[in-house]
């Protein structure tokens, strides 16, 4: 498998162990509940009733099992984990770097574009000003009145214009290097089940290879 089918493969076995912990944190899974009602308590002629509450997950009854189909995701997660970084250390470029910084180049970009939206601008804000004046009786009293906003940039717009243009266009070329490096790639290692399968079937596969 390329890189991309390996950071594929990855994120599946992230979402099944998932699943799994799900089933192992419920602990209406782990244990057995049994109910009793009792009823003789309130009806002499009664018999009380016990009864085993019915678990949520059809793998209750395979508890243990569960918990080694969870270890065999992690081992499996670190085999890929370990055939990717030796993949990436055979690299033309660090890939691991080259994202964080285009990450970086992208956020950078989206705030000058930001700033390129700015316009320089004057309006009258209607009962915008406020203040205190004395009266002719000479008491201090509130007023309002207009107020005039004016907004001028005081950024150089052609080189945050140029800025954004040069990051745009390196990070575009990078992500198209990346790309190439994640499908011309080859990962070592084999899957032991289809990327597309779910819980059920990886279970099973688990439980087959165990012999």
């Amino acid at each position: 498998m390329n890189l991309k089918d390996a950071f594929r493969y990855q994120n599946r076995l992230q979402s099944l162990m998932a699943e799994a912990r799900m089933i192992l944190g419920d602990e209406n899974n782990v244990t057995v509940q049994e109910v009793t009602v009792l009823k003789k308590r309130v009806m002499a002629e009664a018999e009380d009733e016990t009864r085993i509450q019915e678990a949520p997950s059809d793998y209750a009854n395979r508890i243990n099992d569960v918990v080694g189909f969870l270890l065999w995701l992690l081992s499996e997660h670190e085999k890929l984990t370990k055939a990717i970084r030796r993949t990436k250390n055979e690299l033309r470029l660090d890939m691991d770097g080259e994202i964080s910084l285009n990450k970086q180049r992208q956020e950078i970009a989206a705030t000058l574009r930001e700033m390129n939206c700015i316009r320089s601008s004057e309006r009258t804000v209607v009962g915008g000003g406020k203040g205190y004046r004395f009266n002719a009786e000479g008491n201090q009293v509130a007023y309002t009145c207009d107020l005039k906003r004016v907004t001028t940039i005081n950024f150089d717009r052609k080189l945050v214009r140029n800025a954004t243009a040069e990051l745009e266009r390196r990070a575009d070329a990078v992500s198209t290097e990346i790309d190439q490096c994640a499908i011309n790639s080859n990962v070592d290692y084999i899957t032991p089940f289809g990327v597309n399968d779910g819980f059920d079937d990886a279970f099973e596969a688990y439980q087959a290879q165990k012999g």
